[in-house]
């Protein structure tokens, strides 16, 4: 996609970030360099300096995005004096409502963790944890109040999200399956794992 004349450098940095998306989640961190980011942006490999000076911070930048808008829409689907398997199962299908449809954003937040230097790692890990630690909540007060059966909420927690973001590796638009039912399906598997 070549930088469209009159472009402002908002855009430009949008632009850099969308193409890094999809070059990162095709090729790996690893095996993009700048020049072939600058060539899919449509600029000198020299004037992506001007807004990122590292790949490195264009993949915290792209990790950071992805979390933060998460975690932002999470909130949005809070629900007051929920019972803990309420509350799970909007956790579960919030999941998979919003991870399915960002297949590049959540391959990269995954398996490009490895390739975070240690400052970028910690503010992505940090992120994470706050999702994760809702899940956790949700888990941990279910076990106090006899709803579900589970010895370690940590675990269960990772077991879950690795179950819902699995959906990412298989799932295709426009297959035999549609998305509320695929939402079904996966609440049914989270909530027999705990009951």
């Amino acid at each position: 996609m070549a930088r469209q004349a009159g472009a402002n450098g908002e855009t430009t940095a949008r632009v850099i970030r969308q193409e890094s998306l999809k070059l990162f989640a095709r090729h790996g961190y690893d095996a993009v360099s700048m020049r072939q980011i600058a060539s899919a942006v449509g600029v000198q490999a020299s004037a992506l300096y001007q807004y990122f000076p590292t790949k490195q911070q264009i993949l915290v930048t792209l990790m950071k995005e992805h979390m933060e808008e998460l975690l932002a829409a999470y909130a949005l689907e809070w629900q007051d004096g929920e019972t803990p398997r309420a509350a799970l199962t909007r956790f579960a299908r919030f999941h998979i409502r919003h991870h399915i449809s960002r297949a590049d954003a959540v391959f990269i937040s995954y398996m490009e963790l490895r390739a975070l230097e240690p400052e970028g790692f910690a503010a992505v890990e940090a992120l994470r944890k706050l999702y994760e630690n809702e899940l956790k909540s949700i888990l941990a007060k279910g076990a106090e109040a006899g709803d579900f059966r589970l010895e370690e909420p940590h675990v269960a927690a990772m077991a879950i999200l690795a179950m819902l973001t699995g959906v990412n590796t298989w799932y295709r638009t426009g297959g035999r399956l549609s998305r509320e039912k695929i939402e079904d399906i996966y609440e049914d598997m989270v909530l027999k794992s705990v009951i």
